[in-house]
């Protein structure tokens, strides 16, 4: 299902667009869906939202995307950043690559800055250590 076409295409963006703008419907419910277009303080809230997206693997591990690469070449696989999880990791940078198939769900996480949960979602694709050491 996921391809080269889905993350570069319109549908990755189609995705992250319709999880802020429900964010925001719901931050303004009194707005008709016509008056969105048009209403400043909806548009700037729906401009502030940022999107987390976490990418569920097949074999179980899971990766938050900070940034797709587009300068690598192939289309047969998935070239991104991810975001560390763990405060050690966060001094430099990961590049994750992944076959397409085994890409198994998308996930969208849009909040904004304001209002982010601290507590974030446990996001397996590095573990530092044994299952125990992350409780």
């Amino acid at each position: 299902m996921f391809d080269y076409d889905w993350f570069f295409g319109r549908t990755f963006d189609q995705q992250k667009l319709a999880a802020r703008q429900r964010v925001a419907r719901r931050q303004f419910p009194q707005l008709d869906e016509s008056a969105c277009t048009t209403d400043t303080a909806y548009q700037e809230f729906l401009q502030a939202l940022e999107c987390r997206v976490v990418i569920y693997m097949r074999d179980g591990f899971s990766y938050e995307l900070k940034d797709l690469l587009t300068e690598v070449d192939s289309k047969s696989q998935l070239t991104f950043e991810c975001e560390p999880v763990e405060e050690p990791y966060k001094v430099g940078v990961f590049v994750a690559c992944v076959p397409f198939e085994e890409i198994v769900r998308v996930e969208v996480f849009a909040v904004h800055p304001e209002q982010k949960p601290e507590n974030r979602p446990l996001i397996s694709g590095f573990r530092g250590g044994s299952r125990d050491e992350a409780k």
